[in-house]
């Protein structure tokens, strides 16, 4: 009576997610922690999108839409994508899903059957692989460790091909290393994909507007157009705009595989909330230049926890290029002892040994497909960073 499906049983829970609700659980017994496990803005929503919201409710926007999105964000999006990439796509050829996550899964869910293979760079945003488990198929992993500048080279992408692979998986700016791909790096990948033109490409693009890099941002469709035809271009207003509970995430790609997910998403979520899509179009239409602000506002951050963290003793800390998070290295830590003798053997004890110690919540490398290392958000204020950084220099310290 109480047995879940199978499919279920191939996932595991989200590790992000579940750090943070023991950060929420720790808070509320009154514990003195800091949280930087959560991929969330600390920005608000901006005001222009939320009257657009409170607009809608007043107009009476609260039906039923096309499933998989209304003509107007459709267009909106379509907007984007031309604007900011350079790419057309016609409404046929967008989806829009409740989150970037959900994209995700409409897309690989609606496209991967048992015995296909899709290649993940790793570190990778944890979702990848149990998504690609749900749907039956088989995870294939790319070591980009931060020799690399936690990216892969053509020559693995190469190496990882086989007769079985149906998707490839790129992040950039990534989650967790915020690592970013150049045009020419897009480009010199791509070359090695038009050799193998069975293999589709999704590109998950949803933190393009944190971007720090010296070049512009660009997307694999746009660094390599003969790619078009098979690539899925995925973004959403999660991030950029702040709008995380909104729940707005979508995709431009061949219609073939827009149609597979919107057959998907018909008898699943239907349309996505109608509140949230009239906002999303006023933000993906209206004013983008507080975008710069906010970003400058994170790259102080980021420079700012960068230094304190290689401050550290035993932490290497690369400087990302893009998105709110750093990834560490932390082998220097491995082997080392606490006060209280436990013996730090993995990233998972390193970063439990932190929420005991220094009272900052972070997330351990092992999640992300590579080990030792951990993952924290620097998408709060300056003040909060500062205090977290200084208590994990002091737990470092205490390591012997």
């Amino acid at each position: 009576m109480t047995r879940t499906s199978a499919a279920l049983g191939r996932i595991q829970p989200s590790a992000t997610l579940a750090m943070s609700a023991k950060v929420n659980e720790l808070k509320r017994a009154g514990v003195d922690v800091i949280g930087l496990s959560a991929g969330e803005p600390d920005f608000d929503t901006p005001d222009f999108v939320k009257e657009a919201g409170i607009a809608a409710i007043r107009n009476g926007q609260t039906k039923y839409t096309d499933v998989d999105g209304t003509v107007e964000l459709k267009d909106a999006i379509a907007l984007k994508f031309k604007r900011d990439n350079g790419l057309a796509y016609d409404r046929s050829q967008i989806s829009v899903n409740s989150g970037g996550k959900h994209t995700l899964f409409n897309a690989l869910v609606a496209t991967v059957d048992v015995g296909d293979e899709v290649i993940i760079p790793a570190p990778y945003w944890v979702s990848y692989p149990d998504i690609v488990n749900f749907a039956g198929g088989t995870p294939v992993f790319i070591a980009a460790p931060a020799s690399q500048g936690y990216k892969i080279t053509p020559q693995q992408l190469d190496a990882a091909i086989t007769p079985k692979t149906r998707w490839v998986l790129l992040n950039s700016p990534s989650n967790p290393s915020g690592a970013a791909y150049s045009f020419d790096e897009l480009k010199a990948l791509g070359e090695v994909l038009l050799r193998h033109p069975h293999v589709l490409v999704m590109t998950d693009d949803m933190y393009e507007h944190v971007w720090y890099a010296p070049t512009p941002f660009a997307t694999i469709a746009q660094a390599c157009p003969d790619l078009y035809e098979r690539t899925l271009t995925v973004n959403g207003c999660s991030k950029a705009f702040s709008m995380t509970g909104w729940r707005i995430g979508f995709a431009g790609g061949p219609a073939w595989i827009i149609k597979a997910m919107g057959k998907l998403q018909s008898q699943s979520t239907s349309n996505p909330c109608s509140i949230s899509q009239a906002a999303a179009v006023a933000a993906l239409t209206g004013d983008q230049d507080f975008l710069e602000e906010r970003n400058a506002a994170f790259k102080k951050r980021r420079d700012m926890v960068v230094a304190m963290l290689n401050d550290a003793p035993g932490l290497n800390c690369p400087m990302p290029e893009g998105a709110f998070y750093v990834y560490p290295d932390a082998s220097g830590l491995i082997g080392k002892t606490t006060p209280k003798g436990v013996k730090i053997d993995s990233d998972e004890t390193l970063i439990a040994y932190f929420l005991e110690e220094a009272r900052v919540a972070a997330v351990h490398g092992g999640a992300f497909g590579l080990s030792p290392a951990f993952r924290i958000s620097y998408a709060t204020s300056d003040e909060i960073l500062k205090t977290a950084c200084t208590r994990i220099q002091q737990a470092c310290a205490l390591l012997k």
